[in-house]
């Protein structure tokens, strides 16, 4: 394993909060448990309502300027980035003048925060208007063909984040292993591979931010029972095991990017744990996670059952 430090993007601002300052509590109270040289490198998400949100995540809701203010603040003052998903794939430029969304990226423009993009229109605008931060190319462009993904990379972008379908595809890996260090992989993705509804959910979802539409209810045509699971998402060809992290790693990939902001708790508690922590430490900080909700929502602590009486989480299945 490379002694270089390797980066996680976790997900979930807003809706996963608690769960990730236990997280960034722990590791800063046990870094014996996790594993050597990882670092939290950015949290990404978006605050409820923001119409500039895309990807495959519906945010209803809204939160006022101090919400806004303390939620950056509670992450940046422990040295984690927020990063904003503005990927929603119909912006116009009518829309890069929102009152709500620029009053967030006021809140955090401090020279520490960054933003997914997709639509030139709304890149533009940033780069512009809030030149202090970093911006990254989404996965949500879809590039799958070698010499536009190079032409990407070749962009001023701080990162591209790779399209999951290429996460195995050799011939491509090779082929932007010069630009590894400004290239970042999904590990964990949910979705089957090829998925042939993905840029049609793209637009439904970012539709819905745009109008508010709440009866949008997009049908997916995957009917796995386990898709929503951390043990099903193991099983599609884009799944990053440990050991594949460690791989990548050795070729010089610095950042990794854990998907979840539209599954639940258990999902990313579990992703977490395997990508994380130390194998002989994950029971303990399973337990510490979970003891620590419990607490905080006021529950009784539920014993937690050790790793042998759980769904064995096992190597990625092709």
């Amino acid at each position: 394993m490379s002694n270089e430090t390797i980066y996680w993007h976790i997900p979930g601002i807003c809706y996963f909060g608690l769960v990730n300052h236990i997280l960034l509590d722990a590791m800063q109270k046990y870094p014996s448990r996790f594993r050597d040289n990882y670092k939290i490198a950015s949290c990404y998400g978006t605050f409820p309502g923001a119409i500039w949100n895309g990807g495959r995540n519906i945010i209803d809701g809204f939160s006022n300027k101090r919400e806004v203010e303390n939620i950056i603040k509670a992450y940046n003052s422990k040295g984690i980035p927020v990063r904003f998903t503005w990927t929603n794939v119909l912006l116009e430029e009518k829309h890069t003048y929102d009152t709500y969304c620029n009053m967030i990226m006021k809140a955090g423009d401090n020279g520490m925060n960054q933003v997914l993009v997709n639509t030139p229109v709304l890149e533009e605008y940033i780069r512009r208007e809030y030149p202090k931060y970093k911006i990254i190319s989404s996965t949500t462009k879809r590039i799958l063909d070698a010499d536009k993904l190079l032409a990407e990379i070749d962009k001023d972008y701080f990162l591209v984040v790779l399209d999951y379908d290429l996460n195995h595809n050799d011939e491509i890996i090779q082929k932007i292993l010069p630009a590894a260090g400004r290239i970042e992989i999904l590990v964990n993705e949910t979705c089957n591979a090829h998925c042939p509804k993905r840029v049609d959910h793209y637009r439904e979802i970012s539709r819905h931010q745009l109008e508010y539409d709440t009866n949008i209810q997009y049908p997916c045509w995957d009917p796995s029972p386990d898709k929503r699971t951390f043990a099903g998402c193991q099983k599609r060809p884009s799944f990053m095991s440990v050991k594949d992290v460690e791989k990548y790693a050795e070729m010089g990939f610095r950042n990794f990017k854990i998907v979840g902001r539209g599954e639940g708790k258990e999902f990313l508690i579990d992703s977490y744990i395997y990508y994380l922590v130390k194998e002989d430490s994950q029971d303990f900080i399973r337990n510490h996670i979970m003891t620590t909700l419990m607490a905080a929502s006021g529950q009784r602590p539920a014993p937690v059952r050790p790793s042998s009486q759980r769904m064995p989480i096992g190597p990625r299945m092709r």
